[in-house]
């Protein structure tokens, strides 16, 4: 017996869902005999890359991890006080657990099948609730990407709520924080508007024409104002206040809602989630009704089933970027869910009372760090503050100080030369207050005794001033009162979760979304406290650590697009869209050519493309397809021609959004170049290009990546996700800057994420499967997943038509199937089939895009064979279950499909009135009787959800009805 001691287990292998026998048969199925033979046949030559990927050979998990954990060691955790808006936090390990590190949680898909998302979706509506209590507003979405990109939504909300077409202004507190106003400062441009920054208490709103007015809230060097007098003027000038409020200061704060805010935007990040080094984080987003329809983001409301019980969905989709495109008041599609789940959680679990006594606590501590400074001649300048003092002193004070604490290990911020800036959070206790004060006698010299704690807080009392104090409740909902032991709180999480449908359960064919596997050696890292604890203004010598991941990514990332630069700061796709078009845009100012303004977009785009192109101040042309959903290549020509001395970009997707590689690519880029465009790649499918051909070799100039979609960064419930940008070499030097840590080229483009590189404890995740797939790996991966869509789509041909092929007769990594003669024929809706193949233990593919009608499934290369046989056989049964409308064996109104999904409650019900049993409504395969996943209730009722929007936790009463005791 031989034995082979180099041995090495193979990650691709266990990431690759098809085993070697599983391949033959499907090339068998596709009359090919060989997996390179079947690439050849399908990836057009004019577009393969002529070498393999040059990325070193892939590494097994342990090794990788090993290798990560020295890289992560050079990262040091100072403790940190500085503050910005970004807090270290105790995340409960009872969420920790069950949901951070819960692949139940992070690999559910966004809830637009509200039936298999009602955990999702209750978890959110209690974020939504939270929101609205601490802020005193009336409605609040179910989460932004950041605070930066919050306040300038609010903006862009009070363009279109008071604008009036013309650009106007907008003002913004010189007490906001710096890498918001940037980010304000960046949207702003290319909309129009002048942003005006100074101080609130001194600026005229008559010099200029203001639509609105953001401040902070506190101030980003602690102070709390009283904003009543200033909303007065801003209304007064025809405005709206947008307010950028600390969740935590809130619950002893007026509530914003309170003084007269408009808007009120922030970040929950310090409610239970990670710093992270700049994220992943939940912002929040909260307004009036008035202005429910324009607000941006995605929104959880409450309506009913089929039954007429309560249920919940997301509400007004119709409003959604990708569905109102070019009319899109906002181009954000990725939420951070998995992050609002945990600071709505953190909510739950602490409920108003533990909220109020942490915030107390750090409210205490940092009185008495400011009495201890007084003490010790250090009085901070403001009186009025919650956890941050501003500390005034001489410059070399300043130096001594900074040094004596980063001896200590301590962060403080450095406000300018001779001002420095403390904040504490809820990890902050007395000791680390000791020490503060004793970095401040050695740095500045001071011969002072030690300050003894006790003494100086002897009758602590609050200094804030009456009228800033919250009188108001807040959390009065039973669900913020009910679950504060860890039992209570565990067994609510695990029922929420066992409503989603997930990865955990079957596989989810979403053509477009990429649902591959998240392996679990992937997430790890991202809870390493030399991760995890990092705070994204710490001096970058403590982030050594990171410095090495973002190296190697942009370089792996650089690889695979075939591009000279990358940028990692777009904390999303829509935010990558956004980044690469004003990348383009001061490209062609820096040229003198300012003036190009059209940016052309195919109809079969990526409906965030128009969205994103109308945001970077693109006029949008849209050009033809033609009835393969290629191209039209002479209408593109035309409409080249028409704009050629404005054409500034081609936004187009690669493989097209409908599922085809498009020969004629390098053309089409051509056509583009000539003219004086630039080509932007949209990168939502370059899961289907890696290793095979790449953006820069076809032509394109820049390319976001969907690194929740190709490099497995996990959905999490519709976010989050992260969306860098490469670029060709013309364009490095235009990658976005950030104010607070030097990022980007020399002539950078302002900040687009409030953190200098994003979400950045996430990429961790994309590091490690490039690592241990290795150049030949990915290849493979990309080749494994166009075999998949292709045997899927061979499967169901017979069946259903597949609406686009190539040139060769095959689809790319996704196919679409065309169900709209089933309407005619049946009376059956795409829907119906979406809601029937829960009934089978699945998500649906995605509906109705590209088109009206239809099912684009993305089996991914992390599938097995024999679920993708389980999922042909599921579409092929209902095929004939249509077959039986069609042929007058069930009525049109009455049958298996339009009754989907059906649930426990349905089929426990005394009477049965359906023609056809309930072994076939609940177990259509006998794999489901073995594995039954039951949608929580029955086919919502959009509609009443639309028209009567309730978007926070509903009263009690509500949930006691006859109908929902018997649940």
């Amino acid at each position: 017996m031989s034995l082979n001691w180099k041995y090495q287990e193979s990650f691709a292998g266990r990431h690759i869902g098809p085993e070697t026998p599983e391949v033959k048969q499907m090339l068998s199925t596709l009359g090919v005999d060989s997996l390179d033979a079947f690439v050849e046949s399908t990836v057009p030559s004019v577009i393969r890359s002529p070498e393999p990927l040059r990325l070193p050979a892939g590494k097994g998990e342990n090794e990788v991890l090993a290798q990560l954990e020295a890289i992560a060691a050079k990262n040091q955790v100072f403790r940190s006080f500085i503050g910005m808006g970004y807090s270290d936090t105790h995340v409960p390990n009872v969420i920790l657990r069950n949901i951070f590190q819960n692949p139940g949680w992070y690999t559910q898909y966004t809830p637009y099948q509200a039936e298999i998302a009602q955990g999702r979706l209750e978890a959110l509506l209690n974020y939504q609730t939270m929101v609205t209590d601490l802020t005193g507003m009336e409605v609040a979405n179910a989460s932004m990407l950041d605070e930066g990109t919050a306040a300038a939504e609010a903006m862009a909300l009070a363009i279109h709520a008071k604008g009036d077409g013309d650009g106007g202004a907008f003002f913004v507190s010189d007490g906001c924080h710096p890498q918001t106003v940037d980010v304000v400062r960046t949207r702003a441009i290319p909309l129009g508007v002048e942003v005006v920054v100074g101080d609130h208490r001194t600026v005229d709103l008559s010099q200029k024409k203001f639509f609105g007015a953001l401040v902070q809230y506190p101030a980003t060097d602690g102070v709390v104002h009283d904003y009543r007098a200033f909303g007065e003027k801003v209304h007064a000038a025809g405005g709206l206040l947008v307010v950028a409020a600390d969740l935590l200061s809130l619950t002893l704060l007026t509530a914003p809602g309170e003084f007269g805010a408009d808007v009120v935007v922030g970040s929950a990040q310090r409610f239970g989630v990670p710093l992270g080094y700049g994220g992943p984080h939940a912002a929040y987003f909260a307004t009036k009704h008035a202005y429910t329809r324009v607000m941006p983001g995605r929104l959880i409301g409450v309506s009913e089933d089929s039954q007429g019980r309560p249920a919940l969905r997301m509400a007004l989709q119709t409003r959604e970027q990708h569905i109102r495109r070019e009319k899109a008041t906002s181009n954000i599609c990725t939420a951070q869910v998995l992050l609002a789940v945990m600071a709505g959680m953190y909510a739950v679990y602490h409920g108003p009372e533990g909220l109020k006594a942490i915030a107390e606590r750090v409210h205490g501590l940092t009185v008495v760090l400011s009495r201890g400074l007084a003490k010790l001649g250090f009085k901070p300048k403001h009186e009025q503050f919650f956890d941050t003092l501003r500390v005034e002193l001489t410059a070399p004070q300043v130096r001594g100080v900074l040094a004596a604490a980063e001896g200590a290990r301590m962060n403080f911020r450095r406000i300018d030369e001779k001002t420095l800036g403390l904040s504490l959070d809820e990890t902050t206790r007395a000791k680390d207050v000791e020490d503060i004060l004793a970095a401040f006698i050695q740095g500045a010299n001071k011969s002072a005794s030690p300050v003894n704690l006790d003494e100086v807080a002897e009758g602590l009392e609050s200094p804030l001033a009456p009228e800033l104090r919250r009188s108001s409740a807040y959390l009065t909902h039973p669900v913020f009162n009910r679950y504060h032991s860890e039992t209570e709180m565990l067994r609510y999480v695990r029922r929420l979760e066992a409503k989603d449908l997930s990865l955990t359960h079957s596989m989810i064919p979403l053509g477009s979304c990429t649902m591959k596997l998240n392996a679990t050696a992937e997430m790890i890292p991202v809870t390493w406290p030399q991760f995890s604890k990092l705070h994204p203004f710490a001096p970058t010598s403590q982030a050594a650590g990171y410095k090495v991941v973002f190296e190697q990514l942009e370089h792996a990332l650089s690889q695979v697009t075939g591009f000279a630069g990358c940028s990692l700061q777009p904390n999303a796709g829509s935010q990558g869209e956004y980044a690469g078009l004003l990348v383009i845009r001061a490209y062609h100012q820096a040229r003198g050519q300012g003036h190009r303004d059209v940016c052309l977009i195919p109809s079969s785009a990526h409906g965030t493309n128009p969205a994103s192109a109308v945001m970077a101040g693109y006029r949008v042309v849209v050009t033809k397809c033609d009835e393969n959903g290629n191209i039209d290549l002479k209408d593109l020509r035309a409409k080249a021609d028409e704009h050629k001395d404005k054409l500034a970009a081609l936004m187009v997707t690669y493989p097209s959004t409908h599922g085809v590689f498009e020969e004629e690519i390098r053309e089409i880029c051509s056509t583009i170049h000539e003219r004086g465009g630039q080509v932007y790649m949209d990168g939502a499918n370059l899961n289907a290009q890696v290793g095979l051909t790449a953006p820069g070799l076809v032509g394109a100039d820049v390319c976001h990546i969907n690194l929740h979609k190709t490099f497995c960064i996990p959905h999490g419930g519709g976010g989050p996700g992260m969306g860098p940008i490469c670029v060709a070499s013309h364009l490095v030097k235009f990658l976005p800057g950030h104010p607070v840590i030097q990022t980007g080229g020399g002539d950078a483009i302002g900040a687009i994420s409030a953190a200098p590189w994003g979400s950045a404890s996430i990429l961790l995740i994309s590091w490690m499967y490039i690592q241990m797939m290795g150049g030949e790996g990915l290849t493979q991966a990309t080749k494994m997943a166009i075999l998949n869509a292709n045997y899927v789509a061979e499967r169901l041909q017979p069946h259903y038509p597949v609406l686009y092929r190539g040139k060769r007769g095959r689809v790319a990594h996704e196919c679409i199937v065309d169900l709209r003669p089933l309407k005619k024929t049946a009376g059956v809706e795409v829907e119906d089939v979406a809601k029937r193949l829960m009934d089978y233990g699945f998500h649906a593919p995605t509906v109705s895009f590209p088109v009206a009608g239809t099912l684009m499934i993305e089996p991914t290369e992390s599938e097995s064979k024999a679920e993708l046989d389980r999922f042909c056989d599921a579409m092929i049964a209902i095929r004939q279950e249509i077959r039986d409308v069609e042929e007058g064996r069930v009525p049109k109104d009455n049958n298996v499909l339009k009754n989907a999904p059906h649930t426990a409650r349905t089929l426990t019900a005394p009477e049965w009135n359906r023609p056809y049993t309930r072994e076939q409504a609940v177990f259509p395969t006998p794999w489901v009787r073995d594995n039954k996943f039951w949608p929580s209730v029955g086919r919502l009722n959009n509609v009443l959800g639309d028209r009567k929007l309730v978007c926070s936790c509903p009263p009690i009463e509500d949930y006691d009805t006859p109908a929902q005791k018997v649940a």
